[in-house]
């Protein structure tokens, strides 16, 4: 089983209410900071590329 290394957000700070991801080549790894041993969601890059480009222009 591969080791995932979880980020959060540089714009989290030292909070520890955000989102972290942990990539892989063929997955993308999601989970609630609050919750680290619960279950995450997975999507493929393409699909995490298609979201943060949804969200970047929803910002605009």
């Amino acid at each position: 089983m591969q080791t995932l290394h979880w980020q959060k957000s540089t714009y989290s700070g030292d909070s520890s209410n955000c989102v972290e991801i942990a990539t892989t080549p063929t997955i993308i790894h999601i989970r609630d900071s609050k919750t680290p041993t619960e279950p995450h969601l997975t999507f493929p890059p393409t699909t995490w590329a298609d979201f943060l480009s949804h969200a970047a222009d929803a910002r605009r």
